[in-house]
């Protein structure tokens, strides 16, 4: 399944909850941390609850919920309704052992849903690693906006003070083989601002970025969708490969086993994305 696009949706708004299932996201997280606010928490928990109660909810996006400071009570009303989420998102995943323990919660309270771990902060890039490699751990999220904080770090257009964090993220997940998912890009009134960032995600090696409105999904879709002269390029090669050891070349290009590798995941994004649209 797709997982280009990742659109956030305040958990205490239930007009933007059902909204933004409605979009081309391909997972939408119904946020109970960041978006709401301490003293708002157990009603925004009601409030998702009862979307998923709702007998009509049924969204083609993967629904997530980002936990709040207090996951416990968060599994233990999810644990109630009609439709469980089908991801869970760690918010400031710190450990290996925080990804196990919010497991933990989400088993006792009879919820079977891979985990989202989200580092965004030093302890979590430092340990993104063994966040990755954690079993439950399905996908894990890059948060420059809250590292940046945690670093005491000035945010720049360039984002050259997050570029090491970035890049070690992706790193571990590509080495646990789950998804990396790049951080938001808070101007969503910049289209092209956010065109840029994306390209560079998808260039780093993300599978998908994070979205805090929904006219940020279709471009962020569109970027890590492969354009139809690289599908053309890397059907070619992997054809190609089928008959030819070692060196070879395809239209004055000498292909070797890295490029042999990157033809496979551009025809496999492109098929994910077929079946997403």
């Amino acid at each position: 399944m797709a997982r280009r696009s990742i659109l956030f949706a305040p958990g205490d708004q239930r007009e933007l909850l059902y909204k933004a299932t409605n979009t081309s996201a391909d997972i939408v997280v119904f946020d109970l941390e960041d978006a709401v606010g301490p003293a708002e928490t157990p009603a925004a928990r009601t409030t998702v609850k009862s979307v998923f109660d709702d007998p009509s909810f049924d969204p083609d996006p993967e629904i997530c919920v980002r936990v709040s400071r207090d996951p416990a009570a968060d599994c233990e009303i999810l644990s109630t309704a009609e439709l469980s989420p089908e991801l869970i998102m760690l918010p400031k995943a710190a450990s290996a052992t925080a990804v196990e323990s919010l497991a933990e919660t989400l088993t006792t309270n009879g919820l079977d849903c891979p985990i989202i771990a989200l580092c965004e902060t030093a302890r979590g890039v430092l340990n993104a690693s063994e966040i990755a490699d954690a079993p439950p751990t399905t996908a894990i999220a890059f948060g420059g906006e809250d590292l940046a904080a945690d670093l005491g770090a000035t945010r720049t257009a360039a984002g050259t003070e997050l570029q090491y964090a970035r890049q070690r993220v992706v790193l571990a997940a590509s080495a646990a083989n789950v998804t990396a998912i790049d951080t938001v890009y808070t101007d969503f009134e910049d289209t092209a601002g956010l065109r840029a960032a994306t390209s560079t995600a998808r260039t780093l090696g993300y599978d998908g970025k994070m979205a805090i409105h929904p006219a940020q999904v279709e471009p962020i879709n569109e970027a890590f969708t492969p354009e139809q002269s690289e599908i053309e390029w890397a059907t070619t090669v992997v054809e190609a490969a089928k008959t030819h050891d070692g060196v070879f070349r395809v239209n004055d290009e000498m292909i070797d086993g890295p490029l042999i590798e990157q033809a496979k995941t551009i025809l496999n994004r492109a098929e994910i994305s077929d079946e997403t649209s």
